[in-house]
């Protein structure tokens, strides 16, 4: 699932979608893509130098609702 399923989800049950895209933004924050450039790692069993690929990963901000409730 999705943010965009999950915004959906909300507001069949609730609101709207806007309603639930502010509210949800509220509590959960925001999701990006980040860039992983490639680097220089060391296979633990044996100890050579491989080498990492770049890639790309999710990242997550958490929004201010659950800043507070985690403080």
């Amino acid at each position: 699932m999705n943010k965009e399923d999950l915004i959906n989800a909300v507001a069949k049950s609730t609101c709207t979608k806007a309603e639930a895209a502010k509210a949800l933004d509220a509590v959960l924050g925001t999701f990006k893509v980040a860039k992983r450039s490639a680097r220089n790692g060391r296979n633990p069993q044996t100890g050579k130098p491989i080498k990492i690929a770049a890639r790309k990963v999710p990242k997550f901000t958490a929004g201010k609702g659950l800043k507070d409730a985690v403080k």
